[in-house]
């Protein structure tokens, strides 16, 4: 008995590092995807954020985020600590709570911190092209620090949220929306690109660089995600672990590929054209609203949600431009409308769940993270600025903040 003991805590360890592992790829997925939809002159700034955030998010969820997350006992406000010279190690600090000493909590470490660095990453598209890079890592200590670990203590660390009874399986609300929230905080104070509104309600197209590189992030974070919402399951070493983490991971396909169609098809009635940047931020969309709750809708359930998703990011996409909301990467809808969407569906299929309670949810995670962000992007206004001046982004963010370019052998010399 003790031996099966032993093989399943390492069966169910090891499971949970490989599905933090392809977590930890989507890292490059977002890279390659936001590298794409921005001009050439902002290929090589997109990438250097892309790596150094999560760098930061995984030193900051050590020295505090995880200890925030997972240490608060059930109130709004969350307990403060250190994970380095506190009386709390690593091993008294577990996502899974008492009940679930199946697995080594380094690997849950590990899990939560690559979700902690794909909240962060969606910022990242959202302020392309125009935001100082200091400006934005250093946003991304607090966030990754601070705003996304005490807004999670609320639901996945046991807190209120979690008594009220909400229920976000993998984070599309906890993770996706929280994200949304920051970046269009950052946006709104950062203002849009040079060239994308005219008068009149005109709105500009800004091409991006490199469609083949969009359409490969697309890919590796779909291959991701199953890592994400399949991991979330937390085990996989009795029957019932292993048929959900089957189901969850049908589901999440479904979802994508219900995402990308939907999306791909309202496109084409809108436009006349299939886009393949909505097609793209159709399937992402599809996998953010399942996140939710991945587990229990059917499969035809599953790409009900994920063509819904599809259908929102498109119209979001279009009703943010009107507002002169701009995003670069479709990150606020991809993320933060498809994702209050899938919050707001689990009750569909998930008897143990209310609107009410989702709605809660949505409300208040949505709200601490905007508001948070804005006052801390308002703080890193005054001391250092965050938009680039019209000469610099003339030039390209590239030049100015990292002094090379992605792609000089393409580029025209004077």
């Amino acid at each position: 008995m003790e031996d099966l003991v032993q093989i399943k805590y390492a069966l169910d360890t090891f499971y949970f590092l490989v599905c933090a592992v392809l977590v930890m790829w989507m890292a490059c997925g977002f890279a390659m995807l936001e590298a794409g939809l921005v001009r050439t002159k902002s290929t090589t700034e997109i990438l250097a954020k892309n790596i150094s955030l999560f760098a930061i998010a995984s030193v900051m969820y050590l020295l505090v985020g995880y200890y925030i997350m997972y240490s608060s006992d059930n109130g709004i406000l969350p307990s403060l600590g250190m994970l380095i010279g506190d009386e709390h190690s690593l091993a008294d600090v577990t996502a899974g709570g008492d009940e679930a000493p199946y697995y080594s909590s380094r690997a849950d470490f590990f899990f939560q911190i690559v979700f902690a660095g794909a909240c962060m990453s969606i910022v990242s598209g959202a302020v392309a092209e125009r935001m100082k890079l200091w400006a934005f890592l250093g946003f991304a200590v607090i966030m990754t620090g601070f705003i996304y670990p005490i807004q999670g203590s609320w639901s996945w660390g046991g807190g209120w949220l979690s008594e009220l009874g909400y229920s976000d399986y993998a984070g599309s609300g906890i993770v996706h929306m929280a994200g949304a929230a920051a970046a269009l905080a950052g946006v709104l104070l950062l203002g849009p690109r040079s060239g994308k509104y005219g008068p009149g309600g005109q709105i500009n197209a800004i091409p991006g660089s490199n469609m083949p590189l969009s359409t490969l992030g697309i890919f590796i974070l779909w291959m991701g995600w199953f890592g994400f919402n399949g991991g979330s399951e937390l085990k996989i070493s009795d029957v019932e672990s292993a048929n959900n983490v089957a189901q969850v991971m049908v589901n999440t396909n479904l979802s994508a590929a219900g995402g990308l169609l939907a999306a791909m098809a309202t496109a084409r009635v809108l436009f006349g054209k299939t886009d393949l940047t909505m097609v793209l931020n159709g399937a992402l969309a599809g996998l953010v609203a399942i996140t939710a709750d991945p587990l229990s809708p059917s499969a035809p359930g599953a790409l009900l949600i994920g063509a819904v998703g599809g259908v929102i990011v498109v119209l979001s996409v279009l009703g943010l431009d009107r507002l002169k909301i701009d995003d670069p990467a479709g990150a606020i809808s991809a993320h933060g409308s498809a994702g209050i969407w899938g919050v707001l569906a689990v009750p569909l299929s998930n008897a143990e769940a209310s609107l009410v309670g989702q709605l809660i949810g949505v409300i208040s995670i949505f709200a601490w993270v905007f508001v948070a962000s804005l006052l801390v992007w308002g703080l890193i206004t005054v001391v250092i600025g965050i938009r680039i001046s019209p000469e610099e982004e003339y030039l390209g963010v590239d030049a100015v903040e990292c002094g090379l370019e992605a792609y000089p052998e393409f580029t025209l010399k004077k």
